[in-house]
């Protein structure tokens, strides 16, 4: 299993996801490849924003040894599942969709937390640091559901 977490610029939310999977992915030994990407591309080659270095630290997940890159139609063959941060993102993914199997894929990440209520991760990029653990346990308790159900996959 291949799994993309997906935000805007690949510096605050989606490489959080990514090293939180990570994390527990590494933790439960199971066999999930985890990468983050951004639609923008703006960021591209960059360290994740400083703040959310920070953050993550605080809790134990480094996130300093990612750089961020954009999303690409690649993505959707070599990966799994899609996980995007907000409508905004989804939107931007799926147009570069071809086929159904393709957008299939793609899901908001906070529908593992409250499915089919379309929640959004809020991005932080222009708060103060509250915003970024905000995101934090939001991730969290996300991630924590992911792997549940990854565990459930592996054991049927």
């Amino acid at each position: 299993m291949k799994i993309l977490m997906v935000c805007l610029g690949n510096i605050c939310r989606s490489p959080l996801a990514d090293g939180l999977l990570r994390k527990k992915v590494k933790e439960k030994k199971l066999s999930v490849e985890v990468d983050s990407a951004g639609t923008s591309g703006i960021h591209s080659g960059k360290s994740p924003d400083i703040r959310m270095q920070k953050v993550a630290a605080s809790f134990h997940t480094p996130i300093d040894f990612l750089t961020s890159r954009k999303f690409t139609k690649s993505d959707f063959k070599n990966f799994d599942l899609i996980l995007v941060m907000d409508k905004s993102n989804k939107s931007n993914v799926l147009q570069l969709a071809e086929t159904n199997e393709e957008k299939e894929k793609v899901k908001l990440i906070l529908d593992y937390l409250s499915p089919n209520e379309q929640l959004e991760v809020p991005d932080p990029y222009y708060g103060g640091e509250d915003g970024f653990i905000e995101v934090y346990h939001l991730l969290n308790k996300a991630t924590d559901n992911i792997i549940s159900e990854l565990e459930k996959i592996s054991y049927d």
